[in-house]
């Protein structure tokens, strides 16, 4: 019986990978990896050199068989280009396959932009809600906010960098008064944090609307 291996990769500061990851990455026989190019220079870094096999989204269909064919000859890593992978990035068949074809599953814990950013806002409490990347919609946005009004936990979104300032105002209309932290690049250089209603955080929003966000919205 095989182990795959869902390793937590550093979500920018790549001094974040720990110790047992690493060794993990040299031991196994396959990389599944959401960008392969991503994790050959993580493992460049650490001098690692292992096959790898693209596991995106687009390809996920047509990767999941020659990772489950990897798995029945040996151990297997599952990674994302960063963070925990099966969250909001793909693998979550890879694993769900797995267990079906009775191989043992292990996670390795590591970074996580959701428990940085809401460790980090202040809001912590009795649990907390992950929605995951925030709707497309402005429609779909609006219901999502307005079931937060009398919600007493913190809730976790992620957005990119094409929607965060519609989302942001969406959140000023449907939330005027609500804190909102927001993290922008998360461990990396250029990281900022902002924290206050949704008009100070737009307001104080850097003018580089680059990189990655989470949102942490507090509880009602």
């Amino acid at each position: 019986m095989s182990t795959l291996y869902v390793i937590a990769t550093p979500i920018g500061n790549l001094e974040d990978l720990s110790p047992r990851a690493l060794r993990l990455l040299g031991e196994v026989s396959l990389i599944v990896a959401e960008d392969t190019r991503v994790t050959s220079r993580l493992l460049a870094r650490h001098g690692l050199r292992k096959p790898l096999l693209s596991h995106r989204a687009p390809v996920e269909e047509r990767s999941l068989g020659r990772a489950l064919a990897a798995l029945a000859e040996g151990d297997v890593a599952l990674v994302t280009d960063a963070g925990t992978p099966a969250l909001s990035d793909p693998g979550a068949r890879l694993v769900a396959a797995a267990w079906t074809e009775g191989h043992q599953v292990m996670p390795i814990p590591g970074p996580s932009a959701v428990t940085a950013a809401l460790s980090s806002s202040g809001f912590g409490g009795p649990g907390f809600t992950f929605v995951g990347y925030l709707p497309r919609k402005p429609g779909e946005i609006r219901r999502l906010l307005a079931g937060l009004i009398d919600q007493p936990r913190p809730t976790v979104a992620f957005e990119s960098p094409y929607r965060i300032v519609k989302s942001l105002r969406l959140m000023e209309e449907v939330l005027p008064e609500r804190q909102l932290m927001l993290g922008r690049e998360l461990t990396k250089l250029h990281q900022q944090v902002v924290r206050g209603t949704p008009a100070e955080v737009l307001a104080a929003l850097d003018e580089r609307v680059r990189g990655e966000f989470t949102l942490v919205i507090a509880g009602g």
